[in-house]
């Protein structure tokens, strides 16, 4: 266990170079991590969907729903069968989702990919197994739904969490929740205060 920790720990004339190059490094992370909200997808909020702004037309449109009164987005778009499973899930969305914004590569229009959809089939089963009947959807997943071996649950139901158009530019004046700035408030402050002309 020694020779390993020693193997990590640099020479004496490298230390105080390293431990400046590592706070370095801490501190961009702990920058990214705040500018982009990380630990707000680790939430079931759905105002962490409106980090992104394109997410609008979908937020606006579940808040006036039947299913916002009842389910948050990680209910029906999330696996809920186990934490870890979740958490898998959330974690692979994420990264495409901020990869997709990051290079301006998303749609006008969002398409739900396959292991969404998916997941959707899932919850809409786990919440209205009392509504199904046994020989119906209740055996019915996302892969039979593909092999052409049945529908899901929302060829019938499409209007129903998100109605019927919810492009961009479906709900431009929409009151979804705004991201918050990330400048601190005292920087905000100083460039107003620099910025005003003198008297």
């Amino acid at each position: 266990m020694k020779s390993l920790l020693r193997f990590f720990i640099p020479p004496p004339a490298w230390r105080f170079p390293v431990l400046v190059l590592l706070g370095i490094l801490v501190g961009l992370g702990g920058v990214v991590l705040h500018i982009s909200n990380a630990t707000s997808y680790m939430s079931n909020d759905p105002a962490a969907c409106m980090n992104c702004h394109v997410m609008a037309p979908q937020y606006a449109t579940w808040q006036h729903g039947s299913h916002g009164r009842v389910a948050t987005c990680n209910d029906c778009h999330v696996p809920q069968d186990n934490i870890v499973r979740t958490y898998a899930f959330k974690a692979q969305d994420g990264l495409r989702h901020a990869t997709m914004f990051t290079l301006r590569l998303e749609p006008q229009v969002i398409q739900i990919k396959e292991a969404g959809a998916d997941a959707v089939q899932e919850n809409c089963k786990r919440c209205h197994d009392k509504l199904l009947h046994t020989v119906s959807l209740t055996s019915m997943t996302g892969h039979d739904a593909r092999a052409g071996e049945g529908v899901y649950c929302w060829h019938c139901h499409r209007e129903v969490p998100h109605g019927r158009v919810n492009s961009l530019a479906s709900t431009p004046y929409a009151r979804v929740p705004i991201p918050t700035t990330i400048v601190p408030e005292w920087l905000e402050k100083d460039v107003r205060t620099s910025s005003s002309p003198v008297r």
